[in-house]
């Protein structure tokens, strides 16, 4: 089969201390847990207060706003208080603190199916909205958001990314593995809620080409009409930009015609299968842990709530001293400020860094050796920005081009934080 890739720029990553794509293992639960009613992506106002008791599952804060997304207890128990603090970016968080105690409903009991092939699309996407279903990586866009923006639309293409570009999308990869079933079929359950999908691709990595055969057989048993597309591997492909790109030169290609495209990762639509076959909202979430700290890296089974430093626990802790964790990949991913902040949706993976994995070295001038500029995926040149950010205004620099992809922080022989002050600087423009 032909490989398709995007035009320009990336390079190829690879990072030692990430855990290998081997089985998942369950976390233990916790015995607190930290579940987020308002964060830097969504806002939910509390249905349930300090003393309450609440169900596995049960909802106890609902959407506010276009965004807002409806959020659910991971474990029963009673919540003990309701907590707040400012992450990183000065951005405020809430949550409550639930003590797990009671039964379970859903844990270790058989769950229930229900048949969606007749479900309206319209209740499909309330089941996604009542569920509390969201993209599961930044921005945490709903579910049921993107499928109203799309059923809008003439002729849609709905595309399963399972591009492994970056050894941090281990947790995918594992539950890609794992419940190939749930995802193949929650492909099927999110092209039918969009209405008008003409086809399914699945976008895979040509290094995991036999794992791209697996899941068009599963969707061939399904009786699922799709396709298999495999994508180059070189970072950052799995960009809605970049896989776009490469969507389109194979359908220049192939003569088809994709329409619309909308691209979902393999961890939402195995979410939307269990909200719609289940009725269960998000509960747990594969999560690849490792870095150059942690003694012993693997992909675990979390619930959701759980907090960081528990699950660093269950690794056997720290090997060196830590220096900086961050939740998602590290060349695109969110700083931890504490310890005790819960793994969210979007959390696919924890990085706990020494002080020589941040950075080899401190920054240094830059060298205008233009390696920045070459691996660019849209042909910016990040130095000069950079430079002229340095000099300028935000409002007086063109910074809107860049997506944050990192290649030219992983490139900078300077080290100079060249995507970092890039966003921070685009983030600055947007609120001004």
């Amino acid at each position: 089969m032909k490989i398709y890739s995007f035009p320009r720029g990336g390079l190829q990553y690879d990072d030692p201390t990430a855990p290998f794509k081997a089985d998942v293992e369950d976390a233990f639960l916790p015995p607190l847990s930290v579940v987020v009613l308002e964060n830097s992506f969504m806002k939910a106002y509390p249905i349930v207060s300090v003393g309450d008791h609440v169900r596995e599952g049960m909802l106890i804060g609902r959407a506010s706003g276009v965004s807002g997304v409806n959020v659910h207890a991971a474990v029963p128990g009673k919540v003990i208080r309701k907590v707040s603090w400012r992450d990183t970016d000065d951005l405020e968080n809430s949550a409550f603190v639930i003590k797990m105690e009671g039964a379970f409903e859903r844990l270790g009991r058989r769950e229930e199916i229900y048949q969606w092939k007749g479900v309206s699309s319209y209740d499909l996407q309330r089941i996604f909205y009542d569920h509390g279903i969201v993209e599961m990586e930044s921005p945490e866009r709903p579910l049921s958001e993107m499928v109203s923006a799309n059923r809008k639309k003439d002729k849609i293409t709905l595309v399963v990314r399972c591009v492994f570009d970056d050894p941090w999308l281990a947790a995918d990869y594992a539950l890609c593995k794992t419940r190939m079933n749930a995802v193949v079929e929650g492909a099927g359950i999110v092209a039918k809620a969009c209405v008008k999908t003409s086809q399914i691709i699945f976008a895979v990595s040509h290094r995991e080409k036999d794992l791209g055969l697996s899941l068009l057989s599963a969707a061939q048993k399904l009786e699922i009409p799709s396709s298999l597309v495999l994508t180059g591997s070189r970072y950052p492909q799995r960009n809605n930009r970049e896989l776009e790109l490469t969507l389109r030169a194979y359908g220049k290609k192939e003569n088809v015609d994709l329409g619309s495209v909308l691209i979902l990762g393999p961890a939402v639509l195995a979410a939307a299968y269990d909200a719609v076959v289940h009725n269960k909202p998000v509960l747990e979430r594969f999560v690849a842990v490792g870095g150059s700290a942690i003694k012993k890296p693997r992909i675990m089974r979390v619930r959701i709530g759980t907090q960081i430093g528990e699950v660093i626990e269950q690794c056997e802790g720290f090997v060196n001293k830590l220096e900086q964790v961050i939740t998602g990949s590290p060349l695109s991913g969110r700083e931890v400020k504490y310890l005790d902040e819960p793994v969210g949706k979007s959390c696919y993976a924890i990085v706990a860094m020494t002080k020589s994995q941040v950075s080899a070295h401190k920054p240094q001038n830059c060298i205008n050796c233009g390696e920045c500029s070459a691996v660019c995926p849209v042909g910016l040149d990040p130095q000069h920005i950079f430079k002229q950010l340095k000099t300028f205004a935000v409002e007086n620099v063109s910074v809107t081009g860049c997506h944050g992809c990192g290649c030219c922080k992983i490139v900078c022989p300077s080290s100079l934080s060249l995507s970092e002050t890039i966003l921070e600087k685009k983030l600055e423009a947007s609120i001004g």
